[in-house]
């Protein structure tokens, strides 16, 4: 008998431990929507919380109001941004026809000044008989290697950039050109290009965060990212 009331009084000391942590994390999401709430300042913000109870809440709270204030700060920043790449976007065909901003990026893969990648990515969409818009994301890979490489599909990442048991897009993967050339005897300069279609839908759910996607060779892998702020800008105009 004496056990079992032992065992009951555990149990309830445990529960109720949990649901005064849950309570706890519940009041500090409140206290920093309360202080946002009331329009100050990020340094007026830290003030307001500093008055909380207990250092626990103080250091939750001001994290979160942290976090918040670098979100506005980038949220501002891709406004920025996604106006340049609207501009940027070329319309043809009566706006029918779109083909966005080169983006390029330079990804280090070893230690010789060689062993550099140049990743160039942009959107291209166009109306079918419907009026509907499809959409392309094209891209182009340059490195120096001693073979060429046989991109055979591609996977969507997750916001965790794991990719392994993320959407697979292989079946709209294609490469459209692969070649080699100023070749020595270490290798050869090549480009491999290919397009990867994408749906209107997935773009616009995708509008708020950009979207990674994973390249997969046989021994290599490249991550193409495009920006929230790219996204944002080529969306304005391509609709």
């Amino acid at each position: 008998m004496k056990k079992r009331l032992l065992i009951l009084l555990f149990s309830l000391a445990v529960f109720g431990c949990s649901s005064l942590e849950l309570e706890a994390v519940s009041t500090s999401t409140e206290e920093t929507q309360r202080i946002l709430s009331m329009g100050l300042s990020h340094e007026e913000n830290l003030k307001e919380a500093n008055k909380l109870p207990s250092k626990h809440m103080i250091s939750v709270v001001t994290l979160q109001l942290t976090n918040a204030r670098d979100e506005k700060i980038q949220e501002q920043v891709d406004i920025v941004q996604s106006a340049k790449y609207a501009e940027m976007v070329s319309i043809s065909g009566n706006n029918s026809s779109f083909v966005g901003p080169k983006e390029i990026n330079l990804v280090k893969k070893g230690v010789l000044e060689s062993d550099v990648e140049i990743q160039t990515h942009f959107l291209t969409s166009s109306r079918n008989e419907n009026g509907l818009l499809q959409h392309k994301l094209n891209i182009s890979i340059e490195h120096n290697s001693l073979n060429k490489r046989a991109y055979l599909s591609a996977n969507l990442c997750d916001e965790w950039m794991r990719c392994e048991g993320a959407t697979s897009l292989a079946q709209e993967l294609i490469v459209t050109s692969s070649k080699g050339t100023n070749c020595i005897a270490s290798g050869c300069e090549f480009t491999e290009e290919m397009t990867l279609k994408l749906t209107d839908n997935f773009l616009k759910e995708s509008i708020n965060k950009g979207f990674t996607i994973r390249l997969n060779a046989k021994r290599k892998s490249n991550k193409i990212k495009v920006s929230k702020a790219y996204l944002m800008g080529y969306l304005q105009v391509a609709k």
